[in-house]
């Protein structure tokens, strides 16, 4: 309802204030620009919280709104919630103050205010500065009608907006005058991601077989690039509608892609030498360019395009690829908090540290609750929760263990893509570490032939075949993560340092632990300490050791439970405990002196 209006001395009528609601849209608009202030903590549960009680109360659903539900679908507690764990009051009385100081600092002259009243978790909107398009100017009852549409029609606006925020404040029951729709439409269903464009590779020779090569090449890498599921790949219609030396201005203007691919193909006799580049479309910056020099009399067609196209995308659109580490020193403007957890993960992996991890898991619980049909944060959390029960990280109390919320969240992703390779991989090692080793070792192939170029999948899928027993295998993959990324995270190193002990490669393994960078991990501690024991570097044995034992003080005292949540064969555990003693580490004497303790018991002591 409009506030009483007051006579002007223009023949018309003056609302000075308004009584009526913000509309939907302008509350949305509000939601976004309080989580994406800094003055309010948008990478983290609040916003997470603030959103799903804002969406749930746009939707109608306001009277819904319960401590129950909150802790379900915001902080992952199963159904066996129950109040006596205090997470939802503890994260509410937080959103209330980070809102409090919002609107005092940041937020004092936005016009829409989000409040959660205490007694209860539904927002409430209401102007904080009535905007000028809500004070109303309309003819007065003497003055003549400035057009022959009847007034209720020039208002209609403002009325359907009136309606709508009364909806979605729970004025409207279920079933009444008016029904919003659901918070979000099918276009926001996934968060933005880089963008990349592949222009035709153009023949810059003259013989039929190079203009083969570049249709060829194309195709294969529109193909391999969209395995790689952190990014956004134009398809082919887009890319055959480009001449091959498209300005990449016009890329980004018209498609709004950050990434341009494009290159050409020179045959000469024999010879094919392909010249692939990507370019920065926002200031036409090559970021990245290589040359793939082929002797056609040595190698298939085929099989050399489909080689090239793998170097291709492995290198630029992989994890810790040519994208990621521009994205990484220049976050792109698009939902940078979404696509922003995507780096941070990565950035975690490199260092396995329990600082990184709790950021990264508040951050991804965000991505979950805002985008949740997007399977890579699903898949991303599952590992970030694995951590927190394999490592001991920011351990989280809860009626549901860490092994099982990983499991769930990894099932949720896949069902989700069921092609997403980051699923497959979170899916695998959910289901190692919850002893079910022959469907990881299943869904691990299926991953690799899903995206045979994902070196973080390598990396991965290697060390769960040589933990499980397969080491020659584990340390082949390996090799291959690290050939096609040697700059990707050092626990590639690390584990393969592992590998080579077990192989007995003891030159590797100590080159390989060296390589290593991940002092801030506790079990990279205890891998140096067995390698270093084993060559008889004593001194360094000793002092890893003593690392190891103060950053995890619980594991040795509890060391056949700590082993048997993972799947080592029985004599490579004998072998590793042994290790441990040899290093100087206070092993429990009936452990390290009788193998039946530890008969059946398995090991992960590798920096991953």
């Amino acid at each position: 309802m409009a506030a009483t209006p007051t006579a002007s001395t223009e023949g018309t009528v003056t609302a000075a204030t308004t009584n009526e609601l913000p509309c939907v849209d302008e509350i949305r608009t509000q939601l976004e620009r309080i989580v994406s202030s800094p003055e309010f903590p948008g990478v983290g549960r609040a916003a997470a919280f603030l959103r799903y009680v804002v969406e749930e109360t746009l939707a109608g659903r306001g009277g819904r709104i319960k401590g129950y539900s909150i802790a379900i679908e915001v902080f992952g507690r199963d159904e066996t919630f129950t109040q006596d764990d205090p997470v939802v009051r503890i994260e509410a009385g937080r959103l209330r103050r980070s809102l409090e100081r919002y609107y005092l600092v940041g937020g004092r002259n936005d016009p829409v205010r989000i409040d959660v009243p205490k007694g209860g978790y539904v927002p409430s909107f209401s102007w904080n500065t009535v905007p000028a398009e809500h004070i109303e100017t309309v003819p007065a009852p003497t003055s003549p009608p400035r057009s022959s549409e009847p007034w209720w029609r020039a208002r209609r606006a403002v009325l359907a907006c009136v309606g709508a925020a009364l909806a979605a404040s729970g004025y409207l029951a279920a079933g009444s005058l008016a029904t919003y729709p659901p918070p979000r439409s099918s276009g926001e269903t996934f968060p933005d991601r880089p963008t990349l464009v592949v222009a035709p590779f153009a023949n810059l020779g003259d013989g039929s077989e190079a203009q083969l090569y570049t249709i060829g090449l194309t195709e294969e890498l529109l193909t391999a690039l969209p395995r790689f599921k952190e990014i956004k790949v134009f398809g082919r219609e887009t890319s055959k509608s480009l001449p091959s030396d498209v300005d990449a201005s016009r890329v980004r203007d018209e498609l709004g892609a950050r990434y341009l691919l494009a290159g050409g193909v020179r045959a000469s006799g024999d010879r094919l030498r392909v010249t692939a580049r990507l370019l920065d479309t926002s200031d036409n910056e090559i970021v990245w360019s290589q040359d793939y020099d082929n002797d056609l009399g040595s190698g298939d067609l085929f099989a050399i395009q489909t080689d090239v196209a793998r170097r291709v995308a492995t290198t630029i659109a992989q994890p810790y690829g040519v994208m990621a580490q521009v994205d990484a020193a220049n976050p792109p403007p698009d939902d940078p908090g979404t696509y922003e957890c995507t780096l941070r993960f990565y950035a975690y992996r490199s260092e396995l540290s329990t600082e990184a991890h709790a950021d990264v898991r508040d951050c991804l619980e965000t991505a979950v609750a805002r985008y949740p049909t997007y399977a890579t944060s699903w898949a991303m959390l599952s590992i970030i929760y694995l951590d927190e029960g394999r490592f001991k990280f920011n351990s989280e109390r809860g009626s549901e263990a860490p092994m099982q919320r990983a499991l769930r969240a990894a099932r949720r992703a896949t069902q989700l893509d069921a092609s997403n390779t980051r699923a497959l991989q979170a899916l695998m090692m959910a289901l190692f570490f919850n002893r079910e080793l022959a469907d990881a070792m299943r869904v691990g192939e299926q991953a690799l032939a899903t995206n045979p170029n994902d070196t973080e999948l390598m990396g991965e899928f290697g060390t769960r075949l040589a933990m499980g027993g397969q080491w020659e295998r584990g340390a082949a993959l390996l090799d291959r993560a690290i050939a096609l990324n040697p700059g990707g995270g050092g626990y590639y190193h690390g584990t393969r340092a592992l590998a080579a002990y077990m192989l007995r490669d003891y030159p590797t393994a100590v080159s390989e632990i060296e390589r290593a960078d991940l002092q801030k991990f506790p079990l990279y501690h205890a891998v140096a300490a067995v390698i270093y024991a084993e060559v008889g570097m004593m001194d360094d044995a000793r002092r890893e050791g003593e690392a190891f034992v103060r950053m995890r003080p619980d594991f040795l005292p509890n060391v056949v439970a700590e082993l048997e949540m993972r799947n080592l064969q029985p004599d490579d555990t004998a072998r590793l405990v042994a290790g441990l003693r040899k290093a100087g580490m206070p092993v429990p004497q009936d452990v390290a002196d009788t193998g039946a303790g530890i008969g059946g018991a398995t090991s992960d002591l590798q920096p991953r």
